[in-house]
């Protein structure tokens, strides 16, 4: 792993500034600065960079964090891969932390196996532009298929030498291990000798989301029966063919910013696909679908379309893979070429519009499309029918989400003529086949502390409650380290029971205001995010005193990293429109901070009395006997006093 010393080093000597300015176009805006999104398709501005913060934020798409998250988002690094690249591009050595003697010769090995695939794409691509054999034959193959110069230099195609051991040679001159060479499968070995396994062949490079080669296609070019038309790599600890997606690495931007993936079989599908602008598609190489591979494209986005070739090896290899996809709680339709047509030919044969439309126009949910499939297969046959329908909601069981099985379950009922009861009942029976219920509502447990009772605010995508929370996180962030006055109205009461109420001004650390009044009411948040990164903050303000926003940044968790970026530069979001030119000057919060958060504590503590009281009238109602119902109107009538003392504490807050 690396050392926290390097991650630290990357942290202090990186900007963010310098950083997206490789990719993004940035012009100065105030202290920040400003451009076009680089993650949606727009016209005006909303995309900013804070080098005071050294943060960022994408008003369009929601997206932010730091350095490390941009990279992560952008280029879809690994967070390893993020510190790496940052490391390297400031000159920092690479630090790792105290391994094992087996772990380091596996870092090692691994390193090495990468470096010799590096040198073999370089040599194979050397061999098809510079070398006569590669020229005539490779180069004018490419050609021959419409392939262009620039397309076979963006994919980093290649040629193999017909000699028996061409590579090798080169190989071995360069310095590079025998032993490692065969461990990547360029070189075989055996009682008959040594040779390179690709040989007389077009290579195709595969690369990992981060660029680097893990391994190769090659294609034969001559007619003899006794060879395989594709040869891939052998597995090896780089390259897991399961694991894998040929154009993952060319075509992971337009994946994320289009949204949507199209999945083709062959390498040069995706290549001719690229040449006639749809360049976010990936192959899965001629293998089935992989559990690994989905998640790969889950990653980049949830959308999947399978591109399969109008014939029934496509059809049945299209099927195989919704249900997987499925599994993974992404969205899948399917489209299908012209009987005798695969993307290939059809891309070569049609425009870069007429593709996209025909895209649009015949891509089907994979209910209607397995709906289809049945009235073809079925016919009349009822036997059939049932059997196909029962397939259909094999693949609705695979679905995690039950409100999409909801749906595509009245979707389904509607399209076949079949009651929603019946179809309802056999998805019952496909989850319990899994040991696991369609759907497990958790009746509430009134007579358990509110405060506890978590899971029912999470279905709430817009409850009061996580707006609060955000807004003392803001605070605590931003503010925390201050000083204000805050109005406390304290209460005690007279030799006959009466209430007195006093005014007093007090002035106490931000933090110290917040962190008392939520101890006081035992409070722990309901969103975990938002209780995580409190205590982070809450410890820190205890035990140095000060938090300082650009070291609470460095989240490896792009949730928390994205959360803290939304607080940080929310204030500054005015400065892409230049509202102070239009004479439309926005008030500094922090003038007003001791109001900000003496209104904000109120208003959560006020929130959760109200929940309270809510709970214990539910429980009242459920009692049985007069007795057991008075105890509960009276805790009510308690939290009754406590709202009216909170609301008159809000009403003194100006």
């Amino acid at each position: 792993m690396i050392s926290r010393n390097t991650i630290n080093q990357v942290y202090e000597l990186a900007r963010v500034e310098e950083v997206i300015s490789d990719f993004v176009s940035l012009k100065k805006s105030g202290s920040n600065f400003k451009g076009l999104s680089p993650f949606s398709q727009e016209r005006t501005p909303s995309f900013m960079v804070s080098p005071v913060k050294q943060i960022w934020k994408d008003f369009s798409s929601g997206k932010g964090g730091n350095v490390v998250a941009f990279l992560m988002e952008h280029e879809h690094f690994t967070y390893p891969e993020a510190i790496e690249f940052l490391a390297k591009k400031y000159n920092i050595e690479i630090q790792k932390t105290e391994q094992s003697i087996k772990e380091k010769e596996k870092m090692s090995k691994r390193e090495s196996l990468y470096l010799i695939n590096k040198f073999a794409q370089k040599q194979f691509s050397d061999n098809l532009w510079e070398f006569s054999e590669g020229i005539a034959i490779g180069l004018t193959y490419l050609r021959e298929r419409g392939f262009s110069d620039h397309i076979i230099r963006f994919f980093g195609l290649g040629y193999a030498s017909k000699q028996s051991d061409h590579f090798f040679k080169l190989a071995s001159k360069a310095g590079y291990s025998e032993k490692y060479i065969i461990e990547t499968g360029l070189l075989i070995k055996n009682e008959r000798g040594k040779a390179d396994r690709f040989r007389g062949r077009v290579i195709f490079p595969i690369r990992s989301m981060a660029g680097r080669v893990q391994g190769f296609g090659g294609r034969i070019l001559s007619s003899s029966l006794n060879t395989a038309k594709y040869l891939n790599s052998p597995e090896s600890d780089i390259y897991h063919k399961s694991q894998i997606l040929f154009g993952i690495y060319e075509s992971k931007k337009t994946i994320a910013q289009e949204d949507v993936c199209y999945l083709v079989e062959g390498y040069t599908d995706v290549i001719q696909m690229h040449q006639k602008g749809i360049e976010n598609v990936v192959s899965s190489s001629g293998t089935a679908l992989t559990s690994e591979q989905i998640r790969l494209i889950r990653r980049l986005t949830s959308n999947i379309v399978i591109l399969f070739d109008g014939d029934a090896a496509g059809l049945r290899a299209a099927i195989r893979g919704i249900d997987l996809i499925l599994e993974q709680s992404m969205n899948v339709r399917i489209c299908s070429f012209p009987e005798g047509e695969d993307p290939d030919s059809f891309a070569k044969s049609n425009s870069s519009e007429q593709i996209k439309i025909y895209l649009r126009e015949h891509s089907k949910d994979f209910i209607q499309f397995k709906t289809d499939l049945l009235l073809e297969e079925a016919a009349n046959d009822p036997v059939k029918k049932a059997t196909k329908i029962r397939e259909i909601v094999q693949s609705i069981s695979r679905i995690p989400d039950v409100i999409k099985q909801e749906i595509y379950i009245r979707e389904c009922a509607s399209q076949m003529d079949v009651s929603e009861e019946i179809l309802f009942n056999t998805l019952a029976q496909e989850k319990s086949k899994k040991s696991a219920p369609i759907r497990k509502i958790k009746s509430a447990r009134v007579n358990q502390e509110f405060l506890n009772q978590k899971s029912d605010f999470k279905s709430n995508s817009i409850n009061p409650l996580l707006i609060l929370e955000k807004q003392i996180i803001s605070i605590l962030i931003q503010y925390g380290n201050d000083e204000a006055f805050f109005d406390e109205l304290l209460v005690s009461s007279d030799e006959k029971g009466n209430l007195i109420e006093e005014s007093k001004i007090v002035q106490s650390k931000v933090y110290e205001k917040v962190f008392l009044d939520l101890q006081q009411d035992e409070v722990e948040m309901i969103q975990p995010e938002f209780q995580s990164l409190y205590s982070q903050l809450i410890e820190k303000f205890q035990i140095e005193g000060i938090v300082k926003p650009e070291k609470i940044i460095q989240q490896e968790d792009p949730n928390l990293g994205k959360m803290i970026t939304d607080i940080l530069i929310s204030d500054e979001q005015y400065q892409l429109h230049n509202w102070n030119k239009k004479n439309i000057f926005v008030k500094d919060r922090k003038s007003v901070v001791g109001q900000l958060v003496s209104e904000t504590i109120l208003t959560f503590r006020k929130y959760l009395v109200d929940q309270k009281i809510e709970n214990l009238l539910i429980a009242a109602k459920q009692v049985k006997t007069s007795n057991d119902n008075s105890e509960f109107l009276e805790e009510v009538m308690q939290y009754q006093e406590l709202k009216k003392l909170l609301s008159r504490k809000l009403n003194r807050v100006i």
